[in-house]
């Protein structure tokens, strides 16, 4: 039960998620990631754009694009590596190029942000999911937080633009009714810091009753980095799901 449980079991979910984004890359649908808070450290900039989180380098210790976030971030572990504790955090995973139209409106299991944010919270120590601006639009009034739409302006050359419409904001992430409306999606996941610590909290022996430390095994101090990865396999399958429902 214990190794069944643990984020081992999410390496064959991110070589699955590899051959998903070869069918999304097809339709030009690309899938990136950032770590927007580690423990008490948030990232300053948020929403990023969508080219600077593509382009992170694979060894970024934090995936985090503010760079004076990231420093703060290893010092924190750090810190809570030196008190035998550990540190969860939240990642962002967007996807640019995704078509509008995915999804359901009809159906509630097929609503695209519910199996979305059910493949999210599938993730071993995810234990919240937020799409767009997420558990901030519980606070804001509907004018701070629905997106407008306007006229697009016009292109290059001073013609009309492709597409007539424009929404200056992005708040609903690209899911609106559980379908997507064309604009980037965005997904939040908010994951735990991880159970195994190596100064031990307080149990009881089901076996003799007695109270004791908790057993004491090895031990990351924050998985928030590779969890974006995980996270982005898993957003790359339900994509591609969703894609070869609809074409």
């Amino acid at each position: 039960v214990l190794e069944r449980a643990s984020a081992r079991e999410t390496a064959a979910r991110v070589a699955a998620g590899a051959v998903a984004r070869q069918i999304l890359a097809q339709v030009s649908i690309a899938i990136s990631s950032h770590v927007v808070a580690i423990g008490p450290v948030t990232a300053a900039a948020f929403p990023v754009p969508f080219d600077r989180i593509a382009a992170l380098p694979d060894d970024s210790p934090t995936r985090c694009v503010d760079e004076g976030a990231a420093g703060r971030m290893m010092a924190a572990i750090d810190a809570a590596r030196e008190a035998g504790d550990t540190l969860g955090g939240a990642f962002e995973v967007v996807a640019r190029g995704v078509p509008a139209g995915l999804g359901s409106y009809a159906q509630w299991d097929r609503r695209l942000d519910g199996r979305l944010a059910q493949a999210l919270m599938s993730i071993p120590a995810i234990k919240a999911v937020g799409i767009g601006i997420g558990p901030d639009a519980a606070r804001l009034p509907g004018s701070q937080v629905h997106d407008e739409i306007v006229l697009a302006a016009a292109d290059a050359h001073g013609g009309p633009a492709a597409i007539p419409f424009a929404r200056p904001t992005n708040n609903a992430g690209g899911l609106e009714g559980g379908v997507t409306n064309g604009q980037d999606l965005r997904l939040t996941a908010y994951m735990k810091p991880i159970s195994t610590l190596l100064s031990p909290l307080r149990s009881v022996d089901i076996a003799t009753r007695e109270a004791g430390p908790a057993a004491v095994e090895r031990s990351d101090v924050c998985a928030v980095p590779a969890a974006s990865v995980v996270g982005e396999a898993m957003v790359a399958l339900v994509l591609a799901d969703a894609l070869l429902d609809r074409f």
